[in-house]
């Protein structure tokens, strides 16, 4: 059996696999975006299939991205690269300014060819300051976080019950953990998902 990985590289390098749909390699949630380094990654090492930062600039398929650490990223979207910016969308929602995490294939050039791109996705946690039917102001860290309920998207998950697009049981002074997609250059998110423990 073909692994996505072999899929994948096929994809890049024009092999026999040709135009791969990313329904054949199988969309990564966003939860994925902030999961531990590969295994055969030594603890502390940087992950060579991993990369983070802001897109410069967009030319065809590659995205030029600045790290926050300064390093320079070329991370190439083929054809069965999953993109997810607050859901699944198509290569034209990014755009420069856009915050990513990326995880795929370093190929012997340097570039990273994607499997998946989060295009600013946020994972914070605080307490609620104040709460509306279309805002959630959250206090991150002394932080005020401004969070927009984004209908048809915007769900609630609590301990005790299955996801809710019903975030009227969330209260002032709660702590929740908020999965979202930040607005760049702003403290404002659009919320994806909010997870309360009651």
């Amino acid at each position: 059996m073909t692994s996505r990985r072999q899929l994948l590289k096929s994809a890049v390098l024009g092999g026999g696999a040709g135009v791969v749909a990313a329904t054949a390699l199988g969309s990564l949630g966003p939860e994925a975006a902030f999961g531990a380094a590969a295994p055969d990654v030594e603890p502390g090492a940087p992950d060579p299939n991993f990369a983070e930062g802001r897109i410069r600039s967009i030319k065809d398929n590659t995205l030029l991205v600045l790290g926050s650490n300064m390093v320079i990223h070329q991370i190439r979207v083929v054809d069965g690269t999953s993109l997810w910016k607050l859901g699944p969308v198509s290569f034209d929602e990014a755009k420069p300014g856009d915050g990513l995490y990326a995880r795929g294939v370093l190929m012997a050039d340097g570039v990273l060819a994607a499997e998946s791109v989060w295009l600013n996705i946020v994972n914070i946690k605080g307490h609620i300051k104040n709460i509306s039917s279309e805002k959630v102001h959250l206090d991150h860290n002394g932080q005020d976080v401004l969070c927009h309920v984004v209908a048809g998207k915007s769900v609630a998950i609590r301990s005790d019950a299955p996801a809710s697009a019903d975030l009227s049981l969330l209260r002032v002074g709660q702590h929740v953990q908020i999965l979202g997609a930040w607005r760049p250059d702003t403290n404002e998110v659009d919320i994806a998902t909010v997870f309360s423990p009651h």
